[in-house]
């Protein structure tokens, strides 16, 4: 979540009366992240977020957000819903952007996961992959292997800037999982960005995963091995808490399960989802905007998780 495009209160007051949703006591915009414009909004009716669909989000894919988070509320998953207004319609427009509004759901996001949250986070992964079966929506995964080639592409001699030697270390990367990525495990939709600050906890429960806009097809145990690199480092990458990890990969199989295959290709699949956000994280430093209200994220954190997966054997990353 970010702040890109400022709206004024009365904009957002107006925007409102579109929905049952009462008139407007406050807004808030929302620094985390680096996606979309987002407001905290305090109405008296309650707690609202309202989201703004910058560039690098396409509105023919709204429709596909909307309908898996419909699927997966339908079936017990707690994330938030995208609200209509009075007429049923749920997409709008807003300052020139794409806007939704949408429901706002209770926790916190944790900093430093214990086992526990750790655990609750890969049961709550689990339970999405088997809400999400029967989901008949597709859509492509930019992000993937040939998205790293093009995205490293665009970074180009600006990798040099970040760190030195970072170009030829990505180059070798991306030569060695074109030589190993397991292109034959089994596909689904995944959340492919599950953060600890995409889920939502009170204590070791999990009360919502949120932020789905990247959302999409592609290997199902690659969800977990993102998840993974997300929960299981010390934020800049230096410290691997094996304990954490070992009760993330429980917790996921105790509530969907991890076949041999998933697990035979798992350092792989952990090796490119370091590279994914690696890759990310270095084009948003080099692109963003210096007066964007968005906090810049350090791509030397997944760099030292990618020299880690790269030397740590598949037991110890599935916690056996």
């Amino acid at each position: 979540m970010a702040v890109y495009t400022h709206v004024p209160a009365e904009e957002i007051d107006a925007f409102l009366t579109r929905y049952d949703a009462g008139r407007l006591v406050s807004a808030k915009g929302i620094a985390e992240g680096v996606e979309n414009s987002n407001y905290l909004l305090e109405t008296t009716n309650g707690r609202y977020i309202l989201t703004l669909y910058e560039k690098r989000v396409d509105e023919a894919d709204l429709p596909f957000f909307i309908d898996l988070l419909d699927h997966l509320g339908e079936r017990g998953c707690l994330v938030p819903r995208f609200i209509p207004d009075r007429t049923g319609k749920r997409l709008q427009q807003l300052s020139g952007r794409p806007a939704c509004l949408i429901e706002f759901l209770t926790g916190i996001s944790v900093t430093e996961p214990t086992p526990a949250q750790a655990k609750a986070a890969g049961a709550a992964l689990g339970q999405m992959h088997r809400a999400a079966e029967g989901f008949s929506g597709q859509r492509r995964n930019a992000l993937d292997l040939p998205g790293w080639h093009d995205l490293a592409g665009k970074c180009g001699d600006h990798f040099d800037e970040i760190a030195p030697g970072l170009g030829d270390r990505v180059a070798q990367e991306l030569a060695w999982l074109d030589a190993h990525w397991p292109s034959d495990l089994p596909r689904a939709v995944i959340h492919a960005d599950l953060f600890p600050d995409n889920v939502l906890m009170l204590g070791d429960q999990v009360t919502g995963l949120i932020d789905f806009y990247f959302s999409c097809t592609d290997i199902r145990a690659y969800d977990l091995a993102v998840t993974q690199s997300a929960w299981c480092f010390s934020n800049d990458g230096s410290a691997w808490h094996a304990d954490r990890a070992a009760a993330l990969v429980q917790g996921y199989v105790e509530s969907f399960g991890l076949s041999d295959a998933e697990r035979r290709g798992f350092q792989a699949l952990c090796r490119g989802a370091a590279l994914r956000f690696l890759l990310t994280r270095a084009y948003d430093w080099i692109n963003t905007p210096a007066d964007a209200l968005v906090t810049r994220k350090d791509p030397l954190a997944f760099l030292r998780r990618l020299d880690f997966y790269a030397s740590a054997s598949p037991a110890e990353l599935l916690g056996a």
